[in-house]
């Protein structure tokens, strides 16, 4: 199984900092055409995001998950399937160290074996430089980086075989 990954804050929404809440939770323009177009090219999604807002406090994983579960719901509606979330928790600052904080590929790799998804054939879509080096320690080679729009990468994605 060919996937994409693809990180939440900047990517799937806005990043206003700290994105937990229903009301401040807005999709990026171009986000339904791209996600739609990637389905269409036989890749299952994926979202793999670190979420430090828990280790330092500002909401819970309970928030977290209610929060997934809305996006998750609004992406069916207009028949986007998002097969699985992964998100780290942690912050190295108040946590310690872990695997699955980006750039380390431990969400990635976690996925990879439990939906036996060839990462050799898969695709990462972030927004930060951890996302990308999250991507090349896994063994993704094609990754997209966003810069403001989503735009430019649907252009690339649709010359895709």
């Amino acid at each position: 199984m060919k996937a994409v990954f693809l990180d939440r804050d900047g990517v799937i929404n806005e990043d206003y900092g700290y994105v937990f809440k229903i009301e401040d939770f807005q999709f990026k323009d171009g986000i339904f055409a791209l996600l739609k177009l990637l389905q269409n090219k036989g890749y299952k999604l994926f979202v793999v995001t670190n979420q430090s807002g828990i280790a330092r406090g500002f909401y819970t994983i309970e928030d977290f998950k209610k929060l997934s579960d809305y996006m998750i719901n609004e992406l069916k509606k207009r028949g986007i399937e998002i097969m699985d979330i992964k998100y780290c928790p942690h912050h190295p600052d108040f946590t310690g160290e872990c695997e699955c904080r980006k750039p380390k590929p431990g969400m990635i790799l976690d996925l990879a074996k439990q939906y036996n998804i060839d990462l050799s054939s898969s695709i990462l879509i972030g927004d930060k430089e951890s996302d990308i080096k999250a991507a090349i320690n896994a063994g993704i080679k094609k990754t997209f980086k966003v810069e403001k729009s989503l735009f430019n990468i649907i252009k690339k994605i649709k010359e895709l075989p």
